[in-house]
């Protein structure tokens, strides 16, 4: 017998055990068939099992959740993005920053209205040397890249992270190679924006394509380069008269982390 009959079979004599014999449920060559609202009912009041039906079907979806601000800044980050195609976002360690412009690049993707995610930080050092790494370029290059690799990880599986990348639909790349590209149909994440200096800076932001946003993200207070080297902040106080390009001051109040963060952020 094969799997069609025994189906067919199987939902007769479930429609029979249920006292359903409307046989226009049942075509025959369809490949999707209605289950009765009422048999579902009795199905999950008696085996108190899972249901098709929506009142029963409580289960969290993993890798969707709903964006929601947390706070006035996030509040406003979020409709900059919306509304503009260049958006500055300055504020200190745990405001969302990041978090908000990789979630806002994964939903355009999804929602197709960009053709490709493109993630791109500064490979600086933190203060210390890490020494020589082995393996290839994209070896090197991990430990830099890895809190890109985790907001993208909160918003999808790692499994669909890696389709992705292996379709070339998001790339993540360090600053040095952004240079001499045109970025077009793309939702471009500058993250770690502190460590770049303003030729850097420049040279990134002239990167912005045909219908694409760039959200360049940074926390000028936290630069990992020598005093009066980094250019996160003249970009930004230039750019701020500019009436198509949004920027967003997040303060203390709009961080989202430990409650111990925003404490010692305001004495250190």
């Amino acid at each position: 017998m094969t799997k069609r009959s025994a189906l067919k079979r199987q939902t007769r004599e479930m429609s029979r055990e249920f006292g359903v014999l409307d046989s226009s449920q049942f075509i025959e060559d369809a490949k999707v068939r209605r289950l009765p609202h009422h048999a579902g009912q009795h199905a999950s009041q008696s085996h108190r099992g899972w249901s098709p039906h929506p009142s029963n079907d409580e289960r969290d979806q993993g890798y969707l959740k709903t964006l929601k601000p947390k706070s006035d800044g996030q509040a406003e980050l979020m409709t900059m993005i919306d509304h503009h195609n260049l958006v500055l976002a300055l504020g200190p360690a745990g405001t969302g920053k990041t978090y908000l412009a990789v979630a806002k690049a994964v939903e355009a993707l999804e929602a197709g209205k960009v053709g490709r995610i493109v993630l791109s930080r500064p490979a600086v050092e933190a203060g210390e040397s890490i020494g020589f790494l082995p393996g290839d370029m994209e070896d090197k290059l991990a430990p830099y890249l890895r809190p890109l690799y985790d907001a993208l990880s909160d918003r999808l599986s790692m499994k669909r992270v890696k389709a992705l990348m292996a379709e070339g639909l998001i790339e993540i790349a360090p600053i040095g190679y952004m240079r001499g590209r045109t970025l077009n149909n793309a939702f471009i994440v500058v993250d770690e924006a502190q460590n770049c200096t303003y030729v850097q800076l420049k040279m990134l932001l002239t990167r912005l394509g045909w219908h694409s946003t760039m959200v360049v993200t940074g926390d000028p207070h936290q630069s990992d380069l020598l005093p009066g080297v980094s250019g996160l902040s003249d970009i930004a106080e230039k750019l701020s008269v500019v009436p198509d390009i949004g920027v967003v001051q997040l303060a203390e109040r709009d961080i989202v982390r430990h409650p111990l963060v925003a404490s010692m952020i305001g004495v250190l």
